[in-house]
């Protein structure tokens, strides 16, 4: 990187700790933030824990083929507001979109196909399924007419029940 600066990450020796790293892990040795490549206290530091009740809500949706919940969330400073529908239902849907395109029908068969047969069995959700879903810019909802859109759950940072729409007033 050039130009104007800025701070750029340098290689960390292996004696080196991240800030905060108090005396009993020098004492005992311990590195709490592993003891990997230069880089690794900043990647663990990014990584998130899904929100339990955001795993439950997705995990309730799932359970039913008709359940669906509109949901608001914000993901990387987007915020996405639509309806929840199961996975399945969501993967149909885009499968059927694809199909009637003549570049990307190819591509229709991938979304076709059972999201079951990757999981094991009782494993959560990771990811939330949006259908009739918008990304609010300022006072518009992109698409207009709704999009469908898939969200891993531990990207999320802020969410609320219920879709936001804006009326011209």
């Amino acid at each position: 990187m050039g130009g104007r600066g800025g701070w750029r990450p340098g290689p960390r020796r292996s004696d080196q700790e991240p800030t905060g790293v108090g005396r009993a892990a020098r004492a005992t040795g311990s590195r709490p933030w592993g003891g990997g490549e230069a880089g690794d206290c900043i990647k663990c530091a990014l990584m998130s824990n899904p929100d339990e009740l955001l795993v439950a809500i997705s995990a309730a949706v799932e359970s039913e083929p008709s359940n669906q919940m509109s949901l608001t969330v914000v993901v990387g400073g987007a915020v996405i507001t639509g309806r929840l529908a199961p996975e399945a239902v969501w993967r149909e849907r885009v499968a059927e979109v694809l199909k009637d395109s003549d570049r990307l029908g190819p591509f229709s068969e991938i979304f076709a196909r059972d999201p079951r047969e990757s999981r094991t069995g009782g494993e959560a959700p990771t990811h939330l399924h949006f259908h009739l879903a918008r990304i609010l810019q300022g006072n518009l909802g992109i698409p207009e007419a709704g999009g469908m859109y898939r969200v891993a759950i531990k990207d999320v940072g802020a969410w609320t029940v219920g879709d936001f729409s804006y009326f011209d007033r």
